[in-house]
């Protein structure tokens, strides 16, 4: 029974999802569809091949008024709501962690249909900041893949490498645990980089490309990690050997 139970507040909150979807991406589509019909309309006196020029321009530019309107609409769900996740573990069917599942549904919106098209742009900061995410000054986000913004905090000039992975989630034996990621100033994470929930990396330190930082690391200022698991590099000390010795004339 209580399986059963389970399953079906699944299959519930999947056709709320869908639902919210459709509302939010109808509000999206509705400028770029409006100045698609009215280009259809002002151009009925061209040439056939004209209008579809015209329609052609007018359908594009809809397209990137539809991903600007969603990302406005999406900012301004969650700071309306107050929507901030809050550090600590809770059951799968909590009220926080169905706030979680929205607030991350809301986000996945945009990953999918706009986001490439704003990455390591200043637009990008701004949607992490409309999601809840702390950013210093000249933050660079590669990324489609951050994730839980809420609980993230970026310093000045750090760079986020293209693919990497940053969360501040993990659900382990059915307990979704949430905790901050700090990342500090001037630091560059690597492509293709996993930094998992409760990471701090201290100022100027460098992940490296396809390394994967577990939970709950310690990152010292200016360190470099690489590996699976990342590990900090060790820098060598070279001995140098004397020789002591006459030469030969």
């Amino acid at each position: 029974m209580k399986s059963f139970l389970i399953s079906l507040s699944q299959l519930v909150f999947s056709f709320l999802m869908y639902l919210m979807g459709t509302l939010y991406f109808g509000l999206a589509l509705a400028p770029g569809i409006a100045i698609t019909l009215k280009t259809w309309k002002s151009t009925v006196l061209l040439e056939p091949f004209a209008r579809y020029i015209f329609l052609g321009f007018s359908i594009a530019g809809g397209y990137f008024l539809f991903g600007f309107s969603l990302i406005i609409l999406i900012g301004l769900t969650r700071t309306l709501l107050g929507l901030r996740l809050k550090e600590g573990k809770y059951l799968l069917f909590s009220w926080t962690a169905m706030q979680w599942a929205f607030v991350s549904s809301l986000y996945l919106m945009i990953n999918f249909t706009f986001i490439d098209f704003i990455l390591l742009t200043p637009f990008a900061s701004i949607l992490q900041r409309l999601l809840g995410a702390k950013l210093g000054k000249n933050v660079q986000i590669n990324s489609k893949y951050v994730f839980d913004a809420s609980l993230l905090e970026i310093g000045d000039n750090t760079v986020i490498g293209g693919g990497a992975i940053i969360i501040g989630h993990i659900v382990e034996r059915g307990i979704l645990k949430l905790k901050k990621v700090k990342i500090g100033k001037n630091v560059t994470i690597g492509s293709h980089s996993t930094i998992m929930p409760g990471c701090e990396i201290g100022d100027n330190a460098i992940i490296g490309a396809s390394a994967v930082l577990l939970k709950n690391t310690k990152v010292e200022p200016r360190a470099v990690y690489f590996g699976i698991p990342a590990e900090p590099i060790k820098p060598h000390h070279r001995k140098e050997a004397s020789v002591d010795g006459q030469g030969e004339s």
